[in-house]
């Protein structure tokens, strides 16, 4: 592994850093926010939930056409674009003086935080690395994990110190002095083989389907029914912590100390996942990497005591460890890589519809009276379906690759 991060540190480094400053677009970010928010403009649960529904969708919606940009033009070009656009949306979230500014910033914040920044840095890793495929994604979607560990308390301390709006204008400060230089620079040099094994044929790469032959394929909304149950999930959590810590009267800052126990964990064990997706491909390991998540719903649902939120973290990590992983590493090996970029733009667009739909529609059960440990419940059953359903598509699927 030492061997293999140094003979490809730039490219790996390029997409961590993606990942990574992705944050800011992330629910886990704007969530912290939420309270500010929901006051200034006087918004109940569900109706930020539904604002923050309709500016996830739109984004979901804008995904699929400027997403495509990546298999005409290098990964850096479409980063000079949207970075500084990310930075923009950072600012206009600080200082809109209302509701329809609010809904742009969000839009612009999902569009180009959750969804471009992690869409080039996914799919110009599944290009650059076919049979070391499972290594490349475990090194580069930690970066998601350390910004789970790192912003948060970052940002409660400066919005204790100087204002929840200061910690979004040094985020824009952030993203434009340093990720928009740094990132340019690493994905400046296009990746060539320099190893037998990069050379050789990829044994789990695809023929290359277009992506009009991947929307006429049911197995892909199958697979999609099964993998946007983590975004959903994760998201629901996250943009409703002020609404769980409340409901459970937990420790604000005992639960923001979870999302380091969560990051550590999913960096592991997307690490294990990439060593066995290397040797088993994504496809041995589909089947099973819902099941943590079905465990941690039903400690979310359950366990009120504070203790539980750790169980849930963990169990959260380990499902999201091997679901970005996997998430990288699946869509190559199924559809191949020539149209990557417009197949991934339609996944990424599925993945943030599900984290529109989490919290508008959960706010919307929360303001009926149906509490969230009863929807997490619900949610258990959810992964434990999907996983017998991946269970039975998955022979079928490896006969056809």
């Amino acid at each position: 592994m030492l061997a293999f991060l140094r003979t490809n540190a730039r490219w790996i480094a390029g997409g961590f850093l993606l990942t990574f400053f992705s944050s800011f677009g992330q629910t886990f970010f704007i969530g912290l926010s939420g309270g500010e928010l929901r006051a200034k403009f006087d918004l109940s649960d569900g109706e930020f939930g539904l604002l923050y529904m309709t500016a996830t969708l739109a984004s979901a919606a804008t995904l699929p056409a400027l997403g495509r940009t990546l298999d005409s033009m290098p990964g850096w070009k479409v980063a000079r674009f949207v970075i500084p656009a990310l930075a923009g949306a950072c600012l206009l979230i600080a200082f809109a003086p209302i509701l329809w500014l609010v809904l742009a910033a969000l839009y612009l914040l999902r569009l180009f935080g959750q969804g471009m920044m992690a869409h080039i840095a996914l799919t110009e890793t599944g290009r650059w690395f076919s049979a070391s495929r499972g290594r490349a994604m475990s090194l580069v979607v930690p970066g998601h994990q350390a910004g789970e560990a790192l912003f948060p308390v970052t940002f409660a301390i400066i919005a204790a110190a100087f204002g929840w709006q200061m910690a979004w204008i040094g985020g824009a400060a952030f993203l434009m002095l340093v990720a928009l230089p740094l990132i340019i620079w690493l994905f400046s040099v296009e990746r060539v083989p320099t190893s037998a094994e990069d050379s050789a044929t990829p044994e789990r790469t695809a023929r290359d389907w277009t992506r009009a032959e991947v929307l006429r394929d049911p197995y892909f909304y199958m697979l999609l029914f099964c993998v946007l149950a983590p975004p959903f999930i994760g998201t629901t959590i996250f943009f409703h912590q002020d609404y769980f810590v409340d409901l459970r009267g937990y420790d604000p800052l005992a639960f923001a100390a979870a999302f380091p126990v969560m990051a550590a964990t999913t960096v592991t064990f997307a690490l294990i996942s990439g060593s066995l997706i290397d040797r088993y491909g994504a496809l041995g390991i589909l089947p099973y990497f819902l099941l943590p998540l079905a465990i941690a719903s039903l400690a979310a649902g359950l366990v009120t005591p504070v203790w539980g939120v750790y169980v849930f973290m963990v169990l959260l990590g380990v499902s999201y460890g091997f679901t970005s992983t996997l998430a990288g590493a699946l869509w190559p090996e199924l559809y191949g890589i020539k149209h990557l970029g417009a197949v991934r733009s339609v996944i990424v667009a599925a993945m943030v519809f599900s984290t529109a739909l989490g919290p508008g529609i959960t706010g919307a059960l929360i303001d009926m009276g149906i509490g969230l440990p009863v929807q997490m419940l619900w949610m258990a059953g959810w992964c434990i379906v999907a996983s017998l359903l991946l269970a039975l598509m998955t022979p079928a699927l490896r006969r056809r690759t």
